[in-house]
């Protein structure tokens, strides 16, 4: 089966989508007039209307990542896609947050933003190899209320601490919008093989969550094997439920997929297809623990 035959079983297409640069303001670092300073360097920015602090670069004569409100932590780059995972994580100044596999650091910088680098905020990374990135980025991007740790995410309950809510960027097979050779070289990939870490995370995650708190799952994926699935099987084997996002992009998650039909609550998740939301691929879950 070709991925344009699976995609279109689950309703979808495979649909290459001209996507320009996006941005995300960083009110850590910049107030609110960075757009027109960068204006006045003939760079156009338009605003992302569902992205709190989003911009889409329409035209720059230079390289923003070469520019100083980049280095001086104004802005940092950042798909609109991948800035969703945080508007539903909904992090508040006096929360306690764990992100669970948070290199190179792009959306712990993003929970601390909307914190106002007040409360508390965990940083997990496993792979030593990318924290450097992690830490270069919240120095860079002006976060102080954070602190980062190389462990593996499941020590973390050997702390015996518990959070008010959890991001899990879970790690996936990535979509076909991120590089030009992804088809090429996942047709005959295995679409379960990161499912063990996806459920470990998952699994991991809950014992450290307060009663009614919230997990936010999410993927750069369009796999149901990795999305759809890994929540019904959360929602069959963990204390948890599954809610609305509260986001107005993205189609409902699937609820049958080649043939299984899934828990009805899955619906409650959001999938974006790159030709529907003018994104890269992407899927958003929210779990209450009951």
């Amino acid at each position: 089966m070709t991925f344009a035959q699976k995609y279109e079983k689950i309703g979808g297409k495979l649909v290459q989508v001209n996507l320009k640069p996006t941005i995300r303001l960083n009110t850590l670092r910049a107030s609110a007039n960075i757009p027109d300073r960068l204006a006045a360097k003939n760079v156009k920015l338009s605003k992302i209307p569902f992205a709190k602090h989003g911009y889409r670069v329409e035209s720059s004569p230079f390289s923003l990542g070469a520019s100083l409100e980049y280095l001086r932590g104004y802005i940092t780059p950042q798909e609109a896609a991948s800035q969703m995972p945080v508007h539903v994580l909904d992090p508040k100044p006096r929360d306690r947050i764990l992100d669970m596999a948070a290199a190179p650091g792009v959306k712990t910088s993003q929970i601390a933003q909307w914190m106002e680098n007040k409360g508390e905020l965990v940083a997990i990374e496993k792979n030593n190899l990318r924290v450097p990135s992690l830490k270069n980025n919240l120095e860079r991007l002006g976060v102080t209320n954070c602190i980062a740790f190389n462990t593996d995410a499941s020590k973390v309950q050997d702390w015996r601490i518990s959070f008010d809510k959890i991001l899990i960027d879970a790690p996936c097979m990535g979509n076909y919008m991120q590089s030009k050779d992804w088809l090429g070289k996942n047709m005959g990939a295995d679409f379960k093989k990161n499912n063990p870490t996806q459920k470990s995370l998952l699994a991991a995650a809950v014992p450290m969550l307060k009663k009614n708190g919230s997990i936010v799952y999410a993927t750069c994926s369009l796999e149901p094997e990795e999305n759809e699935m890994i929540i019904d099987w959360a929602l069959r084997e963990l204390p948890v439920r599954c809610v609305e996002t509260g986001l107005q992009i993205g189609d409902p998650g699937l609820t049958s997929v080649f043939g299984k039909n899934l828990t009805k609550e899955v619906s409650n998740c959001r999938r974006f297809w790159p030709y529907k939301t003018q994104t890269e691929g992407f899927f958003i879950a929210k779990l209450v623990k009951k």
